[in-house]
């Protein structure tokens, strides 16, 4: 639904416990080869255990954002024009804020800046200025060995080894984020102790339990690697695991994860302590059952998964959760359009984006989803593929070379791009119309480059060891069989496959 100019909405937002406002100061339509309306949405200063009424709707002001390096300034962007369902229409009045702004948001706000406005308000003022007055400070100050503004908020590379090491951290009054190589005691009091400090990075720990629930941290990235309790505070948000999951994690949060979103690597992450996720991420998926993530995680509102690329089952079995508002994928396949579940089955979804999924189910969810999109769904279904893509992509044998410790990942993808090359090769020569010399000529020249890049890639380092070589054999056997099943289905009798004179030249050329 497109709003009209001067509409208030309101929002429930779980963070307050309250409903925040915003305003539609303005329409536009973009410009380029789709069309698309832009609104542009103006945070309110106002909050409500209830729906407006008439007079609170008319003593309504934009919100004035102070807090860390703001200066006063209003929260106002564009977004798409689209109403998400869950608004709330409170009433008209006439906009607020007439100046046009030239920010462009994600999506409608959520009361992201009210919170955070609240929040910095509640610090002590004193450390309100002394963090203001560094923010403008271009003054570089001495910290352990290196040479630093005042004003830095981002530490990297911090490798404290004692509690000297963490107390030079005094000398930045604006630090809010901390990425930690190590451990050391002292790092957690410190953190606790600085209400500006709200994103911590922490790898190489080399702890089996952290505690870091009297900190003012929103967002923790944390190896996992040995970990087995890990003791969370109440206002953390966003939660990003690094490393090898211990499958006896359990992690101590408040209401069970209910405000948290945990991003994490591969498949499910069978947590304990987080059953009341409201968002989960999961990249570099190669496999993965959506049947026990859903009986694991019932309550989530938000769920991206990233392909490597790799296959999802179950893909109806999302239609069970009840809260879900966003699904996204990306490079993930093994499934068709009737197994996603109908919008009816779905019916908080307010955002649908499915990029890079097999083209048949491409065609089917758009045509069943294209009345709520016109209502306003954010739907985005990109890039269909095909069986062709797939074959290259998803079934490339040299995709799991990706991730292995001695191989680069500059040689993998070299490796499954010379796959690529080798099918393209491959179906051609299964649909030319040529003799059998000049057949066998251009597959001697196809093994031969294949040989030789492999020998190219292997001449530095040595990295291809005995799986790898057994790998890169069956692979060449693999896609020479493939050729000969394509001329088969032709019946094309005229030219044939001699393995025995390619493999010839295979074992002559390799030097690995």
């Amino acid at each position: 639904m497109i709003p009209n100019v001067g509409d208030v909405y309101c929002v429930y937002v779980e963070k307050l416990q309250q409903y925040a406002a915003c305003q539609v100061t303005g329409l536009r339509e973009t410009e380029g080869k789709t069309s698309n309306m832009l609104a542009s949405v103006l945070q309110l200063d106002w909050t409500g255990d209830q729906l407006p009424n008439e007079i609170q709707l008319h003593q309504m002001k934009p919100l004035i954002c102070n807090f860390y390096f703001w200066h006063d300034r209003v929260a106002h962007s564009f977004v798409n024009a689209n109403v998400p369902s869950h608004y709330v229409l409170a009433g008209n009045i006439p906009p607020l804020y007439t100046e046009e702004t030239n920010t462009y948001g994600g999506g409608w706000p959520i009361g992201e800046s009210l919170y955070r406005q609240r929040e910095w308000e509640g610090i002590d003022a004193i450390r309100r200025a002394q963090f203001k007055q560094a923010a403008d400070d271009e003054e570089e100050v001495m910290v352990g060995d290196r040479v630093m503004r005042r004003s830095t908020s981002t530490l990297r590379d911090f490798s404290p080894k004692s509690a000297e090491d963490v107390a030079e951290l005094a000398k930045l009054p604006c630090l809010t984020h901390v990425e930690m190589n190590g451990y050391t005691e002292s790092i957690f009091p410190f953190i606790e102790d600085n209400p500006f400090i709200n994103e911590l990075h922490i790898i190489h720990h080399g702890q089996t339990m952290l505690d870091i629930s009297k900190s003012h941290l929103t967002k923790l990235i944390v190896d996992v690697s040995g970990l087995e309790r890990l003791i969370l505070n109440t206002k953390m948000m966003s939660l990003n695991f690094t490393g090898e999951l211990s499958p006896g994690l359990r992690i101590v949060a408040h209401e069970d994860g209910k405000c948290i979103t945990l991003n994490v690597a591969s498949g499910l992450p069978q947590v304990i302590g987080v059953s009341r996720l409201a968002g989960l991420y999961i990249r570099e998926i190669t496999e993965l059952n959506l049947e026990p993530l859903v009986q694991y995680y019932p309550e989530l509102s938000e769920l991206r998964l990233w392909g490597k690329p790799g296959n999802l089952s179950h893909i109806e079995t999302i239609q069970h959760l009840a809260n879900l508002e966003t699904f996204t994928t990306y490079d993930l396949f093994g499934f068709n359009g009737e197994q996603f579940p109908d919008p009816e089955q779905l019916p908080q979804l307010t955002t649908l984006w499915l990029t890079s999924l097999p083209s048949d189910a491409a065609k089917s969810i758009k045509t069943r989803y294209k009345k709520l999109a016109a209502a306003g769904l954010d739907v985005e279904i990109t890039k269909a593929r095909k069986p062709e893509w797939l074959a290259e992509n998803l079934n490339n044998p040299f995709r799991d070379w990706d991730g292995r410790e001695h191989i680069k990942a500059a040689h993998a993808k070299k490796a499954a791009q010379l796959y690529k090359q080798c099918l393209k090769e491959i179906r051609q020569l299964s649909q030319d119309n040529i003799d059998q010399e000049a057949f066998q000529k251009q597959l001697v020249s196809m093994v031969e480059n294949y040989t030789q890049t492999f020998n190219k890639m292997d001449a530095k380092i040595g990295f291809i060891e005995t799986v790898e070589r057994e790998e890169i054999y069956v692979v060449l056997t693999e896609l020479l069989d493939q050729l000969e099943q394509n001329l088969e289905l032709r019946q094309d009798d005229s030219v044939n496959v001699n393995h025995e004179d390619l493999y010839e030249v295979f074992d002559r050329l390799r030097d690995f």
